[in-house]
């Protein structure tokens, strides 16, 4: 089923309700949706990679741009 479809159904199912807490369920449900940040979207894996890089950047663990540009040149 393709996702216009399914929202269709979603659509028709709500509209055939008349039970208010399934309908406010429904509603918390799509406002977490709508208010999850894009840190929460990430792999695990991808978020610890950040933090590790955080925490080398606070402890002056960096390389200018151009000295990694100047680096790699060779494979650009």
């Amino acid at each position: 089923m393709d996702v216009q479809a399914k929202k269709l159904e979603l659509v028709q199912m709500i509209l055939n309700t008349d039970r208010p807490n399934l309908l406010e369920k429904v509603s918390q449900i799509l406002k977490q949706e709508n208010e999850a940040d894009w840190w929460d979207e990430l792999p695990f894996s991808v978020q610890e990679s950040v933090k590790k890089g955080m925490e080398q950047a606070k402890r002056g663990e960096t390389r200018a741009h151009s000295e990694v540009m100047k680096k790699y040149q060779k494979w650009l």
